[in-house]
């Protein structure tokens, strides 16, 4: 039985945009219907290099195109909450780039604007769904490294303001917590749930964005420990401990191509499982098989699991006095 094809829509075409675009197109019953942009040259230009059948120069003009099923929203943080609830009132699924939401109360609204509507959405957390990270969550589900005690994870890299600017930008929801800081937070939630207590510093900008945030998870029997920065870097490796050994993910791992299995400090396996393309490919099979199942959330990245995960951010966003 052939699947019919999936026709979607791609509204904030930056560089994120453009790598989902190009994984879009490995994807056989995939369809890039449409895309928008304020700004129609880039919209132009963006459509015609990945084959858009469709440009609009209005966001509005892609969520009323009665073609487009889903929409890909890639725009800056702060207009992820509006414009998701706009695109699931006119009847459009969501997968919508992480962070979802700058605020707790934000992502329960998108929730609620997807039940409410009986559409599928879903926040991009790719990373959830790439073959390493599947393959390692089962393998620790079956015990290969005892009880997860002891993760460490960061992400972090030396940005210029000149050339990142949306990322110290306060008004466009920068710096480092809600555009890095959810990984490693997101590697700490899929593998040990949500923490009993968290502990969070950070080192601010003049403009009173972070621009390094360090976390604890503290957990029954085990910690977090984890950091994001945008003007530092560091291996980009991930360590996930147990009472039995330990797993490193390759760097950078929120999109690692495999990891190494240890056991008594000895390497006992190397697992290799690349990403289709990019890795954005993974997130959208998921995102079309659910909605070719009637599905509004998906199992692995449910909408529980968003609403946990900006519960954490949110606390964080207090403790270290981040405001929008």
């Amino acid at each position: 039985m052939e699947t019919r094809r999936i026709k979607w829509g791609i509204i904030g075409l930056g560089n994120i945009a453009s790598q989902f675009a190009a994984d879009l197109l490995l994807i056989e019953n995939a369809e890039l219907t449409a895309v928008a942009s304020r700004d129609f040259s880039k919209a132009e230009q963006f459509g015609g290099k990945f084959n858009a059948l469709r440009m609009y120069n209005s966001y509005d003009l892609l969520f009323e195109d009665p073609e487009v099923e889903i929409v890909y929203i890639a725009t800056p943080h702060n207009s992820h909450a509006d414009l998701t609830i706009k695109a699931l009132e006119k009847g459009k699924h969501v997968l919508c780039e992480k962070p979802m939401a700058l605020s707790y109360k934000d992502a329960q609204r998108m929730v609620e604007a997807s039940k409410k509507h009986n559409r599928f959405f879903m926040e991009a957390f790719w990373t959830r769904f790439i073959p390493s990270v599947q393959d390692l969550l089962q393998k620790i589900n079956n015990g290969a490294i005892g009880n997860v005690n002891y993760i460490k994870a960061d992400f972090a890299f030396h940005g210029s303001e000149t050339e990142n600017k949306r990322l110290f930008d306060k008004e466009l929801g920068g710096g480092a917590l809600f555009d890095i800081g959810v990984y490693p937070l997101f590697l700490s939630y899929i593998l040990l749930g949500y923490p009993k207590e968290i502990l969070a510093k950070a080192i601010k900008h003049k403009n009173d964005i972070d621009l390094q945030t360090s976390m604890i998870l503290q957990y029954e029997s085990g910690q977090s420990v984890l950091h994001a920065s945008i003007v530092s870097e560091s291996d980009m490796k991930a360590v996930i401990s147990g009472t039995k050994g330990r797993i490193e993910l390759n760097a950078p791992w929120f999109v690692a191509d495999g990891y190494s299995l240890f056991k008594n400090d000895e390497k006992d396996a190397v697992v290799t499982l690349p990403t289709l393309g990019k890795g954005y490919s993974h997130e959208i099979i998921e995102c079309q098989n659910c909605i070719l199942n009637n599905e509004i959330e998906s199992k692995l990245w449910s909408h529980q699991n968003c609403l946990d995960l900006s519960r954490i951010v949110e606390e964080i966003k207090t403790q270290i006095k981040l405001s929008f």
